[in-house]
């Protein structure tokens, strides 16, 4: 029996990691997000000097324009051990406190843009709507979680620890947030956006994922996520360490799934069959079909098991398995707007 399932592991781990692979240039975002400071309405004055290196306590290090309500804030990060950016952009209105939204990227996460701000058209969509949106950078492989041990690719991950305890007080805080939080993440940001609701459920109370996978610990969720770790050169275990380490179970949301009961989710996926994006006016066609259709196949049977998972339970969950659609941005630069009735129903500002 446990001949036979590291057989299976191998077998699915080797499907994973070709796709991954060879299809490393799909999801690769765009160097730079650079636009004219403006002003973003704030009068605030400069946050106080922190040590960027050993910081004692989380706190605000700086904060720049860099678009149009949209602000770089650097956050010095004990559990991190460093000074870690995100980019917030806050409403135009602001006489009120509102919810507070994380939008997670997936595996190429780059330290200086967000693909939900720059593929997923989260800028335009948000620009009129009364939530202060969080767009995480860098992390690329990380899965937004604390890693056992740093490694000597990836370096210290501690995402978990910064985005649920050391990110959200000082954000509420400075950007008046009402302490109701929601989190919508993509490819390995759906992964991690579940994991942090199953592990903090009474920090979200609404998540939205897009072509995840969920299982962990199953034999091809845990290949996939090796795979992930991989393509960057990491050592999948310093994540959670070897394959029979208690902490791949304890990370998987599929057997955690009765924590995420009283949350508004919205779950979508493609078939990963060739769809409306994928025709002569996408330049990037080849490679969403080739590489993005197994991907997208693959995190379809995963957003299948969750769903039924949740169906088991009587969770409520709103579940988008669309017919076609491979893994790439212009489908869930779609999904956005078509979760966010349901996210904002979750957030209170339906």
């Amino acid at each position: 029996m446990v001949r036979r399932r590291g057989v299976r592991r191998r077998l699915a781990g080797a499907f994973a990691s070709a796709a991954l692979f060879a299809g490393a240039a799909v999801l690769t975002p765009p160097l730079s997000l650079a636009q004219p400071p403006v002003d973003s309405g704030s009068n605030e004055e400069s946050p106080p000097a922190v040590d960027p290196v050993h910081p004692l306590h989380a706190a605000i290090a700086q904060i720049e324009n860099v678009g149009d309500r949209l602000l770089r804030v650097s956050v010095a990060s004990p559990a991190m051990g460093r000074i870690v950016d995100v980019q917030v952009l806050v409403p135009a209105k602001r006489d009120t406190p509102r919810p507070t939204l994380y939008l997670l990227d997936g595996r190429s996460a780059a330290p200086d843009v967000n693909n939900w701000a720059v593929k997923g058209g989260a800028l335009k969509f948000f620009a009129d709507k009364n939530v202060n949106v969080v767009f995480t950078l860098g992390g690329p492989a990380s899965y937004y979680t604390d890693w056992l041990h740093a490694d000597p690719k990836l370096g210290t991950n501690r995402w978990e620890t910064f985005l649920t305890r050391e990110l959200p007080p000082l954000l509420d805080s400075r950007f008046e947030g009402n302490g109701m939080n929601g989190l919508t993440g993509v490819s390995m940001g759906a992964e991690g956006a579940m994991m942090l609701a199953v592990r903090h459920p009474d920090l979200y109370r609404a998540i939205g994922a897009h072509s995840g996978c969920y299982a962990m610990s199953s034999d091809f969720g845990q290949a996939q996520a090796r795979a992930v770790v991989g393509t960057f050169g990491g050592d999948p275990d310093n994540m959670f360490g070897p394959s029979d380490n208690p902490q791949w179970a304890e990370h998987d949301v599929v057997n955690h799934a009765e924590a995420l009961r009283g949350k508004a989710i919205y779950l979508s996926s493609g078939s990963g069959i060739p769809g409306e994006h994928d025709g002569p006016g996408n330049p990037d066609a080849r490679s969403a079909i080739l590489f993005g259709g197994p991907l997208e196949a693959g995190a379809d049977m995963c957003t299948r098991q969750l769903a039924d998972r949740l169906g088991q339970l009587g969770i409520p969950a709103v579940v988008d398995r669309r017919l076609t659609g491979t893994h790439s941005w212009p489908y869930w630069a779609d999904e956005l707007p078509r979760s966010w009735q349901t996210l904002a129903d979750g957030l209170g500002i339906g």
